[in-house]
């Protein structure tokens, strides 16, 4: 039961981040919205910042088992760019995760407390590495060409895909993300 009630800990940690940011919520709503004491919460995650940490690391742990995958073979990198979007693109559609967490929290950055600020930067330091990497493997496997460096291209990539989290967000339209990232796929795709 220890396991099960810190994985519905950070999954509402998540959702609560997602929707209100690191200053938006405190351990009573988690209490209120899983139906266990705060005093649990604090067993499992002694303070705020030690939960919103552990939210961030498992975006992180995904990060890097998706570059783990890259170091192993060498998929398609345009499909890998189209299933980055698409995974967004899901995700604001259906409401499971209509924002990225690393994404509302940068945001906050300089209210955050220092631990959970270096994890939001790890995340962007790792997502933009990965995207360079995906980026270079395109270029080599010409299905992606680029104004830039991979590295230039990546963060204009990532910027391009939280700002279009953000329009769909603002307009409280989730087509937003599509027509902005289909934009920015098509620019970085080569004609065949």
């Amino acid at each position: 039961m220890t396991g099960s009630t810190a994985l519905r800990i950070l999954d509402e940690g998540r959702q609560l981040i997602m929707k209100r940011g690191y200053n938006g919520f405190s351990y009573a709503d988690i209490a209120a919205a899983i139906g266990i004491r705060k005093a649990s919460i604090h067993h499992h995650f002694p303070g705020k910042n030690d939960l919103v940490t552990a939210v961030v690391e498992q975006s992180r742990a995904i990060i890097r088992s998706q570059v783990e995958l890259l170091a192993q073979a060498e998929p398609d990198a345009l499909e890998q760019l189209r299933a980055y979007a698409g995974y967004w693109e899901r995700c604001i559609a259906d409401d499971s995760a209509p924002f990225c967490i690393a994404a509302m929290l940068a945001a906050e950055l300089p209210s955050l407390p220092e631990d959970v600020a270096d994890a939001v930067k790890a995340h962007f330091v790792e997502l933009s590495a990965w995207l360079a990497h995906i980026l270079a493997l395109g270029i080599r496997q010409g299905s992606v060409v680029l104004v830039g460096s991979p590295e230039d291209e990546a963060e204009a990539f990532m910027s391009a895909i939280y700002g279009a989290m953000l329009s769909a967000r603002a307009f409280e339209d989730p087509s937003r993300f599509v027509s902005i990232t289909e934009t920015l796929l098509s620019r970085v795709a080569r004609l065949h």
